[in-house]
């Protein structure tokens, strides 16, 4: 028996399972083990989901649109990752994301506990840059077994977060990762790419996925590059 969560199978749509608790990095980790994840409002308490239904992309089916695929092409961009993690995390919170205007459920208590699993190897940046070495976007997330759990996003430059994300999406496939849940559906993932998956579905790919090692620690040693032909 689950005692820490009820089973998100039997959960409604709207996906709101339970209230309260704590951000510790077991419980954290268990939460995202069962397809789980904490969003709240600063004033709410912690509230945990899992709706129907999920949207996933997998590594290998991102589009390209003919603009963007042109974009990168014709410009030197270079992804890193766990270059900066606390700078993505704290441009994050200022994104908009979830219908928000600004992140306010990355309050500091969200960015102490995610900077620890960054500390632990779980958590993971994302990080896109031009040519001159200015950052244009990135985002960040969870890894466990073969899926990355994606989190939030933002852009400071046209396209910062969509090079960020295809950058992502590449190395995922080299290093032999399933998927990238996105967590809730919205039009412009699915434009590239990005699937609408039933809940159910896509907890049993959750559960296949985490029998897999996945590669906890650090991924600073894996970097992408694009264009500047």
């Amino acid at each position: 028996m689950d005692h820490i969560f009820p089973n998100p199978r039997f959960a409604s749509d709207e996906g709101l399972l339970a209230y309260g608790g704590d951000l510790s990095p077991n419980r954290l980790l268990k939460a995202y083990s069962k397809g789980i994840f904490p969003w709240y409002n600063a004033d709410d308490p912690i509230l945990w989901w899992s709706p129907n239904p999920r949207l996933v992309l997998y590594p290998d089916s991102f589009k390209l649109s003919q603009s963007f695929r042109r974009r990168l092409r014709n410009n030197a961009f270079r992804v890193h990752f766990d270059r900066d993690f606390p700078s993505v995390i704290a441009h994050s919170s200022q994104a908009s994301r979830k219908g928000q205007s600004g992140n306010t459920w990355i309050t500091p208590q969200i960015i102490e506990a995610y900077t620890t699993l960054y500390e632990m190897g779980f958590a993971h940046s994302v990080e896109a840059y031009d040519e001159e070495d200015r950052l244009l976007g990135g985002l960040y997330g969870i890894s466990m077994g073969g899926g990355f759990f994606g989190e939030s996003m933002f852009s400071l430059a046209k396209d910062g977060s969509k090079i960020a994300l295809k950058g992502l999406s590449d190395v995922l496939l080299r290093e032999g990762f399933d998927f990238i849940d996105c967590q809730l559906p919205t039009e412009h993932l699915q434009s590239i790419g990005a699937q609408v998956l039933h809940r159910t579905i896509f907890l049993d790919e959750l559960h296949a996925t985490l029998q897999k090692g996945g590669k906890i620690g650090s991924w600073s040693d894996w970097n992408w590059e694009y264009g500047g032909d």
